[in-house]
Formats: structure tokens, sequence, C-alpha cells
């Protein structure tokens, strides 16, 4: 699923029309890993863009609504769970940032990614540690990830109302392990981590 826009304080990369780049969602037991990708309009900046996880939820909602209003180009793209599984979450992820820079409706020369390696792609690629909070660009797809990501976590809470995806959005919280060891691994978990893999083990699907 594809949906469909720079001040660098730290970067200075010329007249290059740069996006950001960058996922969320490596670490849950279920559902899909997210990515996004933004180019910034210089003429409307964003005030207060950092680092999704270091946002409120309520603030994150307010400023991915500013970044789809203001920026030039924005696309936020999937790998899904039975693609993590087949591939691994390491490139699972790297396709999902793939996608989403495929999916901006202008072409951007230079892609920054929020780590330590990139995906490959046409766009040339540089990776950033710690972009998220570095650079503007990374930052506002930070949190388009992150809130299309917990939206969709939303959407899996009203299929597997059990399982409490309202609350930990599918991170290996207690509550989440003890609810997967009371009803079982769903059709949306992710098989190939641990925690999932040993109760399919234990018999329990």
């Amino acid at each position: 699923m594809i949906m469909n826009s720079a001040a660098l304080p730290l970067f200075d990369h010329g007249a290059e029309l740069i996006c950001g780049v960058d996922e969320a969602g490596r670490g849950p037991l279920a559902g899909p890993v997210f990515a996004a990708a933004v180019i910034l309009d210089p003429a409307h900046p964003i005030i207060g863009l950092r680092d999704s996880k270091k946002l409120s939820e309520a603030r994150r909602d307010a400023l991915a609504l500013e970044i789809k209003a203001h920026a030039l180009a924005w696309s936020i793209a999937e790998s899904s769970h039975e693609e993590i599984d087949a591939i691994n979450i390491l490139q699972a992820s790297m396709l999902a940032m793939k996608r989403a820079v495929e999916g901006l409706s202008i072409v951007p020369t230079l892609a920054l990614i929020d780590g330590n390696r990139c995906p490959v792609m046409a766009v040339r690629s540089e990776a950033i540690v710690g972009g998220d909070d570095k650079v503007d660009a990374i930052s506002a797809a930070s949190i388009l990830a992150k809130t299309a990501r917990d939206a969709a976590l939303m959407v899996l809470h009203a299929q597997y109302p059990l399982y409490g995806f309202d609350r930990h959005k599918g991170y290996p919280t207690a509550l989440h392990l003890e609810r997967l060891q009371l009803h079982g691994v769903t059709p949306i978990h992710r098989r190939s981590y641990a925690p999932v893999r040993r109760i399919l083990l234990a018999g329990k699907s």
C-alpha cells in the first residue's frame, strides 16, 4: 500500500532536491512495517519537527496534518507481516522505504535515510545515524510513518480486540505477551519473531 508532501540544520546539501526517509514498526510482533518519504517546502517551514518518538501522540497527529498540507511531496508505504517473515525485518524495512521514495509525486535528487544503511533504489541516498532528530525532512518522515502505523494498529485492534493493540501497538509489552499466551497467535503476527515462534511451537495458533 502507498499513500500520497527543507531545512537541514546540520547538513548542507546545496541545491539538491532532498527527501527525508524513515520507517516505523521494526520492533513490534505484529502488523506491517511502515516508511515515509517527505520533501519539505522551504517556503512553508514547519515548526516543531523532531523524532516522532519524542513527541506526544497529539503533537504527532497535529504535525502530520501540517506536513501533508505544506510539504512539496509526501508518500507513505509499507511492507506486510508476510514480507517481514519471508525476507526479514531489515530487508522489509528497506523495501518499505524504497516504495515510499518511489511513491513521491516529485522525484528527489537525494534521499536522506535515517539510520546506518540505505535501500537500493534509483535515487541517490545517504544514511544519517540519528537523522530523525537532526534533519527536518527525516523528522517529518518519522512522524508520517509513525502516525500511519498507529492508525493501522487501531484497525487491527478492531479486528482483534482481545490483544490490546490500541495500547501496545504491537510491541512486545508484558500485556501483549500475556494476551498471546492466553489467546494464541493471530494471522497478522510476525511468525519469524522469537516470542511468536515460541508460542507457535507450543501449539497455540
